[in-house]
């Protein structure tokens, strides 16, 4: 093994046999991957690229099927415990004791790990002050919010001093102050301590932190390099567009997806559109799309130059945009009339008020974002909303029902779709779309009819036989759209559904619900992609169960950094929750 590096693969190969469907998949097939030591190294990729299974490998959990890997000079599958010694890992379901407290979750993993009381004394003390968690020692640690928990389990897997630290994903899911926060402890411990990290992100500003990327494709490596030689592939392609006045930038996006072949890319940006055109783009198709709206070139950024690189690998994803389009829900003509009124809506937790006298209505066809730090009060917001817990008080309709007095009478015109997917990971495809058009109350012809047409608009035909558990994460999310809209609601609510989903995916899913947007359903939308928040018409920022700002995205930024401000909204996020708690200190 080289000097100076801490993994060393070489033709690394690991595959997985499905026993429901006999099925062999390759995770890994011939990959090389060098990591060097003291560097903070980041895997990305599509989901199903193998970025888990290697880290897996890398902390012994599994063992390759082929090829060589070497870590800190010890070879793997032969001293798998000799490197589980060296090292920490921290999985993206890292497991906390949640009924336990702060300290007593330290002390436990100190004492699996076999620290000495004199180091543990010592590390503690340093760990409680990076992650400002010094003053919750006595809290339970189901008591967190995401980003406490997040940084718990960071703690945890650091309470002895590893060579090599693995992470996968660890920033899912939280809000960006979190995220920001987990950052500076991660950088901290590799300018301080030189420690060497390697890990997995979703977030391509993450990896572009990174002295080295690199970029995992269907088990094999596409590309590494520094960011730079990542961004190179972008280069001379990158362009903002400005929709015309009082057009959503997800339209021009939109229809500017949905021309492969002239272009690669395209995102909402500060209210613009942030697209990359194919070098062989027809120019005079190219300016039909943009119908006359003024064109900017911009500077490659990481992400640019990995969607090049993975469309150029597997194209674009055919999404069926028209027939979402068409597919209005009963009820749902005509855009404009309020289908969601929230009056003075407050729910309390015994003494705790998680959400306080808030108010906002939300418009037919609308796009409306609820965003907030963890623990804000949005997801309580959010199952209000869905008739899934009742207000303590104030007034709440949906879908012009009382869902203080009527939930399931609500619930009937509403489709929901959680974080976690409620899918039944046993069932397959076929029986998860069977199982739960029964429980929307559908049957016979009607059923078929639904479940043939929400397999085409989310492409799941040829899964239909597969288990729901063994999809990738784009699949899984895709079905469980699919699950959501069965009975065609007027209202869909999504809560968190892209979270750790990779760029490609988003881009799909986004497609679909601009498209369902166009037709009349009404989308609400929890998210910690601030990204995200460029989609909606509408956003609220919530803290401490109030409402802190609400307003087209570009107003929100407005309000964060003043008329003509060019804050993105992951900044102007921090920058008026951060404000907001200044005041209240």
């Amino acid at each position: 093994m080289d000097k100076g590096l801490v993994i060393d693969a070489q033709g690394v190969a690991r595959q997985f046999l499905i026993k429901e469907s006999g099925q062999v998949v390759r995770a890994l097939h011939g990959l090389d991957l060098r990591v060097r030591e003291g560097a903070l190294t980041a895997l990305v990729g599509p989901d199903g690229a193998g970025k888990t299974t290697f880290l897996r490998l890398v902390a012994g959990l599994l063992k390759a099927d082929a090829g060589q890997l070497r870590v800190l000079d010890v070879d793997v599958a032969a001293q798998p415990q000799k490197v589980q010694d060296l090292i920490s890992y921290m999985p993206q379901r890292f497991g906390l004791y949640e009924d336990l407290s702060v300290q007593e979750n330290l002390d436990l993993y100190a004492d699996l790990h076999g620290v000495g009381a004199e180091e543990r004394s010592r590390r503690f003390a340093r760990l409680l002050e990076m992650t400002d968690l010094g003053r919750f020692t006595a809290r339970p640690a189901g008591k967190l919010s995401g980003g406490m928990k997040q940084k718990l389990g960071l703690a945890c897997t650091l309470v002895r001093s590893p060579r090599l630290l693995l992470l996968d994903e660890p920033t899912v899911g939280v809000d960006p102050l979190s995220r920001r926060e987990l950052w500076e402890i991660v950088q901290q411990l590799v300018e301080e301590e030189r420690l060497s990290v390697l890990l997995t992100t979703s977030y391509m500003d993450e990896a572009e932190r990174c002295s080295e990327v690199y970029l995992l494709h269907q088990g094999q490596l596409l590309a590494q390099g520094v960011p730079e030689e990542i961004r190179r592939h972008a280069e001379g392609l990158c362009r903002i567009a400005v929709p015309p006045a009082g057009q959503p930038a997800r339209t021009l996006q939109a229809r500017l997806l949905d021309e492969p072949h002239n272009v690669i890319d395209a995102v909402p940006q500060g209210g613009e559109v942030r697209f990359i055109r194919q070098r062989e783009a027809d120019e005079q198709r190219l300016e039909s799309l943009l119908e006359g709206a003024p064109v900017r070139e911009v500077e490659a950024r990481l992400e640019d130059g990995f969607m090049v690189l993975l469309r150029a690998k597997s194209g674009a994803e055919k999404v069926d945009t028209e027939s979402l389009r068409v597919a209005a829900p009963v009820g749902a003509s005509g855009n404009g009339d309020a289908v969601i009124e929230v009056k003075d809506l407050v729910r309390k937790f015994g003494d705790f008020t998680a959400v306080d006298r808030t108010s906002f209505s939300v418009a037919r066809g609308e796009i409306f974002g609820l965003l907030g730090p963890n623990g804000a009060g949005k997801t309580t917001t959010f199952r209000m909303l869905c008739g899934l817990l009742p207000a303590s008080s104030g007034s709440l309709q949906v879908a012009g029902v009382n869902l203080r007095h009527a939930r399931a009478q609500a619930r009937r015109r509403i489709g929901y779709v959680s974080q976690k997917f409620s899918l039944y990971g046993n069932l397959s495809v076929r029986e998860n779309l069977q199982f739960f058009g029964g429980a929307y109350g559908l049957s016979g012809k009607q059923l078929g009819r639904r479940m043939e047409e929400v397999s085409r608009q989310f492409d799941l035909s040829g899964h239909e036989g597969e288990p729901s558990g063994q999809l990738p994460g784009g699949y899984r999310q895709r079905l469980a759209m699919a699950v959501g809209l069965l009975h065609e609601p007027e209202i869909l609510f999504l809560d968190e559904p892209t979270s750790g989903a990779d760029p490609l995916a988003r881009r799909g899913f986004w497609q679909r619900i601009t498209a369902l947007a166009a037709g009349g359903t009404t989308i609400i939308i929890t998210t910690h992609f601030m990204e995200e928040a460029e989609y909606c018409d509408r956003i609220v920022i919530q803290d401490a169960g109030r409402i802190l700002a609400m307003g087209t995205p570009q107003q929100v930024r407005e309000q964060a950094g003043g008329k003509g401000s060019a804050l993105n909204m992951e900044q102007a996020f921090i920058a008026i929750v951060e404000q907001a708690r200044e005041v209240q200190a």
